[in-house]
């Protein structure tokens, strides 16, 4: 439970907005602090390894989305750096998609910056060999990930990210969508907060997969009511798989896969409904690995390839 978290009480979800008091601000402040932190596109082919190293460290990941951001997104977001001579590199590498995250941790901030240790991953592998960019950072203009360096810092950084007024949501980096020969997975509730995403991604890119776009929602009943309609009256499970998109944060995954015929490799690699049935038939499948029930399975993925375009689209254009 964070600032800016959702919670599902008496069929309502719950926003919490701020501390009451600052008494509450004070005691419980430092232990939900938040920060910024950017996976660069050298990273995104090791972004399972990297969330699960994240979240391994006691970070919550509150807020996500794969982005592309225009130059003046990346001008904004160094804004400390534009007479640098390393700005160049960055305008141009940063317009590929990255994936932004807003962290939740006791002191993140400083936390987050001994994680990801030294700016050029030589040094890291010195100095700091278990930080992130020592053991995924490749050299100091490839270095994987950038940390705020301070909550002041991080507030502005998030804001670009994840806006909370209008005028910066109009002008916000937009989704990586490609929306075009893709299929969509999705990462439901309980294998999010039981800290498998980082697993079940690093399955998805081991067998060869692309993730075009990546993105958290917080679902109401409507929306999750109207995402899983085709199954009412189709599947008993139909309002118990209603209720667990309710139970906390989901992610939302377009999936490609360079071989083409994406919707059926990646339904082969979902696995049956039932993950015991999984766990008999299709013991490496998603679901034999990572499910317990058919609700609570890990991930949904669309079942008929006609439905591929609106099950992506809804999440990636209808919710964006």
């Amino acid at each position: 439970m964070y600032i800016g978290s959702t919670l599902y009480i008496l069929s309502r979800n719950m926003h919490i907005l701020d501390f009451a008091n600052e008494f509450t601000r004070s005691s419980l402040g430092k232990f939900m602090e938040v920060t910024f932190a950017l996976l660069k596109p050298e990273a995104l082919d090791r972004c399972g390894e990297i969330l699960d190293f994240i979240m391994k460290n006691k970070f919550i990941i509150a807020k996500m989305k794969m982005v592309c951001m225009e130059k003046s997104h990346i001008l904004d977001l160094y804004r400390e750096h534009v007479d640098k001579v390393f700005i160049g590199f960055l305008l141009d590498h940063l317009t590929s998609p990255c994936l932004a995250m807003k962290l939740v941790g006791k002191d993140a901030v400083a936390r987050w910056r001994e994680v990801i240790g030294p700016t050029d991953p030589e040094k890291a592998r010195k100095e700091s060999p278990d930080s992130l960019r020592a053991c995924f950072g490749k050299d100091i203009q490839h270095n994987m990930v950038q940390g705020s360096q301070s909550q002041e810092e991080a507030k502005r950084e998030l804001e670009i990210f994840f806006p909370t007024c209008e005028e910066r949501i109009m002008v916000a980096p937009k989704t990586s969508a490609l929306l075009e020969n893709t299929t969509l997975c999705l990462v439901k509730p309980h294998a999010v907060r039981d800290g498998l995403l980082g697993l079940v991604l690093s399955e998805i890119l081991r067998k060869n997969f692309q993730i075009r776009a990546m993105q958290m929602f917080n679902m109401v009943r409507a929306g999750a009511q109207e995402f899983y309609e085709v199954y009412n009256g189709v599947v008993p499970e139909f309002f118990d798989m209603v209720n667990e998109l309710l139970l906390g944060p989901c992610v939302a995954i377009e999936l490609i896969h360079p071989d083409g015929d994406t919707h059926t490799k990646f339904r082969e690699l979902t696995g049956p409904r039932d993950p015991e049935v999984a766990k008999e038939l299709e013991p490496d499948s998603l679901r034999a690995k990572f499910g317990w029930s058919k609700v609570h399975n890990a991930v949904h993925c669309t079942d008929l390839p006609e439905d591929c375009a609106s099950e992506v689209g809804y999440f990636f254009v209808v919710l964006q």
